[in-house]
């Protein structure tokens, strides 16, 4: 099995801010690493939940894995193609 932790190229905290201080820190951070690659983010902003998939969605990247049970949320998101 593939492990995607193998792959995390950056990681980001954004506990302790609130939307939309979270995707701009994701927005900048996914500028900065590689296609293919993966950003390991954390958050405790429940907005984060419906934000961060919407995001994936409209900028063409891949949310491999979130975990929205508990805090902090933890996402992965695999950076598309430029």
């Amino acid at each position: 099995m593939y492990n995607f932790y193998d792959s995390i190229q950056k990681t980001i905290d954004t506990q302790g801010f609130r939307c939309p201080e979270p995707i701009m820190m994701i927005r900048q951070a996914i500028r900065n690493i590689e296609d293919g690659k993966i950003l390991f983010i954390l958050s405790d902003d429940p907005s984060t939940t419906r934000d961060i998939p919407n995001f994936c969605h409209f900028m063409g990247h891949i949310l491999i894995f979130k975990k929205t049970t508990d805090l902090p949320y933890q996402y992965l998101i695999k950076k598309g193609l430029a």
